[in-house]
């Protein structure tokens, strides 16, 4: 399995033109995007199967990681590589002995350490902190810290992640706290070029990665 590591693409059918939504995943998985999250608060299970399907033929074609927003079932009917879970679903611990031991459990912290402590003493895979800028996709998430980066890169052993209003222009002091993923939407879905705009993420990203 790929590390966490490196920009982390939020695939939000909310935030994606249907008509464009696999050819905007597609472009980004051929520029090298190691992850993709599929994040659906709108269609019904059979449209969401059907879309989440898809997805996994396309990550496994371009070798990169399927991750499932919320929804555990889902996850295991497509044999996605993961969940991400948010503070209103099931346990960490639930999702795990439902996926097993070999699948990724992502956990969403807000701007709350000990949510993220919690989260890797329960076996997360990774820890979410955001929004650390303002975000069009949830403007009313609570803002986080640099600080929550830095601190959990000294105390614990999991990948962190952060999202929210996070562009090419604010990257940078995200990734100097020890950032190890950039999770991303609008500045790469509703770019002019999503191509382009992975291109520039990946120069800015490079440098860390290969120092880790």
């Amino acid at each position: 399995m790929r590390m966490l590591q490196g920009l982390y693409a939020i695939a939000d059918v909310q935030h994606i033109r249907a008509h464009d939504f696999f050819d905007r995943v597609q472009t980004v998985l051929l520029e090298g995007v190691p992850l993709i999250q599929y994040r659906d608060k709108v269609n019904d299970h059979d449209v969401r199967t059907r879309i989440a399907q898809r997805l996994r033929q396309l990550t496994r074609k371009h070798q990169s990681l399927l991750i499932i927003n919320d929804d555990v079932e889902l996850a295991r009917a497509v044999d996605a590589d993961g969940v991400h879970l948010g503070k209103e679903d099931c346990g960490i611990d639930e999702a795990r002995a439902r996926l097993g031991a070999d699948r990724i459990v992502g956990a969403s912290c807000y701007d709350d350490y000990g949510n993220a402590a919690e989260a890797v003493e329960n076996g997360a895979s990774y820890i979410a902190f955001g929004s650390f800028f303002a975000s069009p996709t949830k403007p009313s998430a609570p803002r986080a810290d640099l600080d929550l980066i830095i601190r959990a890169k000294q105390e614990m052993d999991v990948p962190v992640c952060a999202i929210g209003g996070i562009t090419q222009a604010n990257v940078l002091p995200l990734l100097d706290a020890g950032a190890d993923m950039i999770a991303v939407i609008s500045s790469l879905f509703a770019a002019p070029s999503p191509a382009r705009s992975v291109q520039e993420y990946q120069a800015l990203l490079q440098p860390f990665c290969a120092a880790s």
